[in-house]
């Protein structure tokens, strides 16, 4: 049985959207050690659930992040992903922005898309943002694609940033004013 829809913040056709719990540290984990999830971060070290609570307790709690849980609309809103916004300039009214489509079988049914929307008018109406940035590797063009969707234009290149691997990438820096 599935949530009920007073849990959910905002809903869409495809997705809702629920405040991340304690409870979700185990997805989030095998969501955070997914390859396909790990290469789009620059932290891409193995994930740990004391990781997970220490961000819940020092991020989440404190209001600096607001994270929620994507769920699909149906299927028992089964939770897919994650959405959030991160070092919160109560000042600025800003944020970064951060999405992960955590479930494999949930990949190309446009919930990236969706949840942007959503999370977005929450980050406006809910919380007061102003504006918006995140940072996408260069490579990863479906993500770029969809953020530009959801109105977010690139304001910078970011040359071969380091990776907690070593590794180096080129990234992009978009923004959104909201």
């Amino acid at each position: 049985m599935g949530k009920e829809t007073q849990d959910y913040v905002i809903c869409g056709e495809k997705v809702s959207l629920r405040k991340i719990t304690p409870e979700d540290t185990g997805l989030i984990v095998k969501w955070r050690n997914n390859e396909r999830v790990r290469k789009n971060f620059v932290f891409k070290e193995h994930f740990t659930k004391e990781m997970h609570e220490n961000w819940l307790r020092t991020k989440v709690a404190t209001g600096i992040v607001e994270q929620f849980i994507i769920c699909e609309n149906g299927n028992g809103h089964k939770p897919v992903g994650s959405v959030y916004f991160r070092d919160i300039d109560r000042n600025e009214m800003s944020a970064e922005y951060g999405i992960f489509i955590g479930e494999d079988d949930a990949i190309s049914k446009g919930y990236g898309n969706e949840t942007a929307v959503l999370a977005l008018t929450y980050a406006k109406e809910k919380i007061g943002l102003k504006k918006v940035f995140l940072k996408a590797f260069a490579y990863n063009e479906v993500a770029i694609k969809s953020y530009s969707n959801a109105g977010f234009v690139k304001t910078k290149d970011l040359a071969q940033v380091e990776c907690s691997d070593g590794q180096k990438s080129d990234m992009i820096l978009m923004e959104k004013m909201l």
